[in-house]
């Protein structure tokens, strides 16, 4: 169980240490820089999603023979609408676009941004703590490595998404110890939701192909609804498309060492 409770703990360390940036640096990050630190947590979370969970989940439901993509099917759409309820009913605003969403609201422009972050950190916290419990139950064929490198993965793409939060935060007038409290923040959903999520996994064994894939489908939501269209927008786009390229070559290749 230690081993689970620092695996969760992982990808928090990343966005605190990234949130710590806001005592570094002295002015807010560049639109370039944050386009590309968007674009590289965008190719973490697909590339995780993929190897991670999306074809572990088939492999699980190996018995099933030409219909073993079923369980990954069913539970990607669950992923995919969970958000998307997610993402009408909570009120939060779009960083880069400045853009709010949900229903109307008399929250500050601070607290929604938080929202936003803490939103698409609730699939990250999920996607981790599965594979934990999969790597608990010895029958889904997760090694610990293999757990290991999405942890880390999750972690890496959390740094700047830390110091994407905080800086602006400080930028806005906010004090430097706030906004990396904001910033803490907003990861601590993470762990939370990790072990929500392997105390029920631990409980329904047979639902770990749907919970894997559900969390794949809710990390793309967010990627496609959200990161994309942040590291793409302004001038030189193509920063934020060589982040993405970067952050997925990286997850997968931590996968495959580590898995």
């Amino acid at each position: 169980m230690n081993t689970v409770i620092i695996g969760l703990l992982i990808p928090f360390a990343g966005t605190t240490a990234g949130a710590a940036c806001v005592f570094l640096l002295r002015k807010n990050l560049k639109a370039g820089v944050q386009r590309a630190l968007t674009g590289f947590a965008a190719g973490v979370m697909v590339a995780a999603s993929v190897w991670s969970l999306i074809i572990p989940a088939i492999e699980q439901s190996a018995q099933l023979g030409q219909l073993a993509f079923l369980p990954a099917f069913g539970g990607f759409w669950l992923g995919i609408c969970f958000l998307l309820i997610l993402d009408h009913i909570i009120p939060h605003l779009h960083r880069n676009i400045n853009q709010t969403e949900g229903p109307k609201t008399h929250l500050s422009r601070t607290i929604m941004m938080v929202i936003a972050v803490t939103l698409h950190n609730i699939p990250e916290g999920m996607a981790v703590g599965v594979v934990y419990a999969g790597l608990l139950s010895e029958s889904a064929n997760i090694t610990q490595g293999a757990a290991l490198a999405l942890a880390l993965g999750i972690a890496i793409q959390n740094f700047p998404e830390g110091a994407v939060i905080s800086m602006p935060l400080y930028a806005e007038g906010k004090s430097k110890p706030k906004a990396f409290w904001l910033g803490v923040l907003s990861g601590a959903v993470e762990p939370v939701f990790g072990m929500l999520t392997v105390i029920v996994t631990g409980l329904v064994i047979p639902a770990m192909p749907y919970l894997l894939s559900f969390a794949a489908g809710a990390m793309l939501y967010v990627v496609v609804e959200e990161l994309i269209p942040e590291a793409s927008t302004g001038k030189h786009s193509n920063i934020g498309v060589l982040s993405f390229a970067v952050g997925f070559s990286i997850m997968m290749a931590l996968d495959v060492a580590l898995g």
